[in-house]
């Protein structure tokens, strides 16, 4: 791609991401309508640049995508904390971990390093305000359960069958530390996957374009034949096409894998 090609890409996804930045609903409506254009205008620079590409690959984010806690965190932090002697109300609980977890991260580059018991247990502590190491221990662990998870589709493992059977490969693609492989087991959906590109193994997290071309690597394909779904806009949908890849926003441009099948052209039956 030549320096100016580049750069019209850069303005192009420069634009969409300004749309996170409108407050009123007014702002809002005209964000909607201006993002289609945009979203337009950059299928058709992409499709300009790569022509008619055909999706080779799926590439899925895990939390949020793939599977959602089964229940509140905050309510779980509660439940498991109280005898533990933690306080905090559910609301209080929520607030605090948001709070905590959206602060920058000033241990390493990363959160998510090797098994990310570190960066957990300052989120624990922040949020419930208990240090107890037994307390973070039986939390660390429940949530590599298949009881602390659950699927966002139901239909997910029927519609990747068809999907890897007409020869498109599937990969995940998640900000997580190392406990991703034993909950993707526990989950029993592990051998959906041709592939896992996890953070604390890559050591990149999204939206660093570098998880997402690993992804790519382990499944012998260019980044311009692969497609990510994910939840978030800023991690899963700059991310990917920052790498190269086409991207859908789950929960808006697509509502089920079934709708991500037929978008890259396979049939689902059933």
């Amino acid at each position: 791609m030549s320096a100016a090609a580049r750069a019209r890409a850069r303005a192009l996804l420069a634009g969409l991401r300004r749309l996170g930045t409108s407050a009123t609903e007014a702002e809002r409506e005209r964000g909607a309508r201006w993002e289609l254009s945009a979203a337009r205008e950059y299928y058709d620079y992409r499709k300009s640049i790569y022509g008619d590409v055909t999706h080779r690959a799926l590439l899925v984010d895990a939390v949020g995508t793939l599977v959602v806690p089964a229940q509140p965190t905050a309510q779980v932090y509660k439940s498991i904390g109280e005898k533990y002697g933690v306080k905090y109300s559910e609301e209080e609980i929520l607030a605090r971990y948001r709070w905590a977890y959206g602060q920058p991260w000033g241990r390493s580059r990363l959160r998510y390093v090797d098994d990310g018991r570190t960066f957990w247990q300052h989120i624990v502590s922040s949020s419930t305000g208990c240090s107890d190491l037994e307390y973070f221990e039986e939390l660390y662990q429940y949530y590599m359960t298949e009881k602390a998870w659950k699927l966002c589709d139901p239909d997910a493992e029927h519609v990747f069958q068809a999907i890897r059977n007409a020869g498109v490969k599937i990969a995940v693609v998640s900000n997580f530390d190392t406990r991703l492989r034993p909950l993707l087991q526990a989950l029993k959906c592990d051998c959906w996957f041709d592939a896992v590109a996890v953070s604390a193994e890559v050591e990149a997290e999204k939206p660093n374009p570098t998880i997402f071309l690993k992804a790519c690597e382990l499944l012998d394909v260019k980044p311009e034949e692969a497609v990510h779904v994910g939840d978030d806009r800023r991690n899963d949908l700059w991310g990917a096409r920052d790498a190269g890849c086409d991207a859908w926003l789950w929960g808006s441009d697509v509502y089920s894998f079934k709708e991500v099948a037929e978008r890259i052209g396979v049939e689902v039956k059933g």
